[in-house]
């Protein structure tokens, strides 16, 4: 009987949907084969970036009748789509009570909803537990073994690998998945000069503090309750961080005659925001399209973009196109066409579409509504937020399919699909690239990926109790006060610089994934060993490894290893969008990478079964047995 043994870096959803490919193909395990797999996650195995213990109040963007592990069909599922996150939470006895969803054994409380955000905490808990059912599913000749630890080195050996973890160990492996999800970046040069601010003048105010990241939110909770702290973002990090510092603390939302209060428990701090633009994340409108429901995109499609690419490679013998010049107008003309069909409340005939000068000034204004701005004092730069902030809101509560707003911005959402076509595998020219990643990609995440629109409720509820507030406007940047002691927010207006200042900076964002930047020792001992490379697109670095179509990593020299597959956040440069949970009864993106490598996977230990009947010397090794180094 030969053994072939698989290494599985990290084991968050990705890890998961690679485990349920397996288990889906298990049959194609020669019946003299035994399979036996190694994950290493320090977590509880299928959790990843999502811990159940994590503090309830923390919410899902996305609604939970719109996440699901399951393909549409599978053996995990029992042969059909099996429940999504909404329907194994009400299975298992969850049930809201007010703000909260709790596990009990009646019907008190209310039923939860398929539009109800859930405390990301469930999904933890959901993701566990399909991790449990996938392994229960498997054959006996496929075997797992948990290994709470990390790992630090990935050594060729021939054929195969040798991993060390780093609690000592060392074992060998016949392939390996890098499923490492999201990284942390090393200290840069914002955070080295704000964490030496923080230790030259701590002494003279004791309040004084940096965080380079929130994570995991418990950590604030050594921020005193009379410091003032500036959060410095807009996005759903920000919202995680007001979340932990308000309700985290014992304050509690009341709704009353006059709409939602917020009841400080007197442990908060103040809270300021700002950024570069300082522009507020748009709220997720009112899910009227259902769970599989998705605008019909009619300009900006897959068969479009590879179109332009047909005329790129035909004009100039390169099928790179412009982001700006040929991808932006379709995707401007695609949210028109849908913010004339709710406005109008009905199907528009696409072949004779033409946006309106007004239609074209709506989805700018939407897209970019500081072009041609400028502000005479942080007053009125604070007005025009509120104005923004509560159309924004208005258009949320009449849903994405009702409100001409919020069905243009769904469009982005929608149409994923296309913007991959366009960005994958350097398909934009690399400039534009550059425009699409750290300008564009941006504003998509603000219009159309916010948070759920409860939170934007929440805000304003802060802000009316005297919590919350702006701490500058566009063009807003941060240095340290050694007079003070203190963090100053400078923002520059038409009658003059506006300054704020605070005791504690928090860079409330996520780090995007670059092995250049990642401060995992893994990653440094991948590139030293010319295992992996940084993904470029001409001179252009997004971010993630380079890999081929295969999902396989290419080394220094451009070749790709054939035993080794990376999937998810850490190709985000090379592919687009990586993070995105799979929706139920959609054959979703995850499941596919996973399934493309999984197959390749099998075909292998097919190959080195037969190797191995007819040439027992080349037979796998085994790797059961670990290793304590010396």
């Amino acid at each position: 009987m030969t053994l072939t043994n698989v290494t599985l870096v990290g084991m968050g959803p990705r890890g998961l949907s690679v485990l349920e490919r397996i288990l889906e193909h298990a049959q194609r395990v020669p019946p003299d084969a035994r399979l036996h797999i190694d994950v290493i996650d320090t977590g509880e195995c299928g959790q990843g970036s999502h811990p159940s213990r994590q503090p309830d109040h923390l919410l899902i963007n996305t609604v939970a009748s719109q996440i699901s592990m399951f393909a549409p069909i599978s053996v995990a599922g029992g042969g059909s789509c099996g429940p999504s996150l909404v329907e194994w939470a009400a299975a298992s006895g969850y049930r809201r009570f007010g703000q909260r969803f709790l596990r009990v054994e009646d019907s008190s409380g209310a039923a939860i909803t398929e539009f109800d955000h859930l405390p990301r905490s469930l999904l933890g808990e959901y993701l566990a537990w399909m991790y449990d059912r996938v392994v229960s599913l498997l054959p006996e000749r496929i075997t797992v073994v948990h290994h709470r630890t990390r790992v630090v080195d990935i050594e060729p050996r021939g054929e195969r690998f040798q991993i060390r973890l780093d609690n000592g160990y060392l074992y060998p492996t016949d392939f390996v998945f890098l499923l490492t999800g999201h990284g942390r970046r090393k200290p840069t040069i914002d955070d080295l000069q704000a964490s030496g601010f923080v230790t030259g003048h701590v002494r003279r105010n004791p309040k004084l503090g940096y965080f380079a990241s929130p994570y995991p939110v418990t950590g604030l909770s050594s921020i005193p309750a009379q410091a003032t702290v500036a959060v410095q973002g807009f996005g759903l990090t920000s919202h995680d961080v007001i979340s932990e510092l308000t309700l985290g603390r014992g304050g509690r939302y009341i709704e009353t005659s006059e709409g939602l209060r917020y009841r400080p428990s007197g442990k908060e701090p103040k809270i300021l925001l700002f950024s570069r633009n300082c522009l507020p994340f748009a709220a997720r409108g009112v899910n009227q399209k259902g769970l599989t429901g998705k605008h019909r995109a009619r300009f900006f499609t897959p068969d479009a973009i590879r179109t332009l690419a047909d005329g790129a490679r035909q004009a100039r013998s390169d099928p790179r196109i412009d982001f700006r010049a040929h991808v932006l107008p379709l995707i401007v003309k695609e949210m028109a066409y849908a913010y004339r069909s709710a406005a109008l409340q009905q199907t528009v005939d696409p072949s004779t579409f033409d946006a309106t000068p007004e239609e074209n000034a709506a989805i700018e204004s939407i897209l970019w509504p500081l072009k041609g701005r400028r502000f005479e004092s942080a007053d009125a730069y604070r007005a025009f937020f509120d104005a923004q902030f509560k159309h924004d809101l208005e258009h949320a509560f009449k849903g994405n399919l009702s409100s001409p707003v919020k069905a243009a911005t769904d469009v982005l959402r929608d149409t994923r699909d296309a913007l991959r076509t366009a960005v994958e595998s350097g398909g934009l020219t690399p400039d534009s690239h550059r425009y699409f990643v750290e300008e564009f990609n941006a504003i998509t995440n603000r219009v159309a990926f916010g948070p759920p629109k409860q939170r934007n409720v929440e805000f304003l509820a802060l802000r009316s109790a005297g919590l919350l507030d702006l701490a500058g406007g566009p063009g807003a940047s941060v240095t340290g006060d050694p007079q003070r002691a203190q963090f100053r927010i400078d923002t520059p207006y038409v009658d003059g610089v506006s300054q704020c200042f605070a005791d504690v900076l928090i860079a409330a964002r996520l780090d995007s994934y670059s092995p250049l930047t990642d401060d995992s020792p893994l990653t440094d001992t991948l590139l030293g060993r010319g295992l992996i490379r940084p993904y470029r697109n001409g001179d252009y670095h997004p971010g993630g490894i380079d890999i081929d179509t295969q999902s396989r990593p290419l080394g220094r020299d451009g070749r790709p290893h054939p035993r080794m597959w990376a999937i998810g956040f850490v190709v985000e440069g090379p592919h687009f969008y990586t993070h995105a949970l799979p929706r139920p009864q959609i054959a979703s993106r995850q499941t596919a990478d996973a399934e493309r490598c999984v197959l390749q996977l099998f075909d292998a230990v097919n190959a080195a079964d037969r190797t191995a009947r007819t040439d027992p010397a080349r037979s796998p090794i085994s790797a059961g047995d670990l290793q304590e180094t010396v």
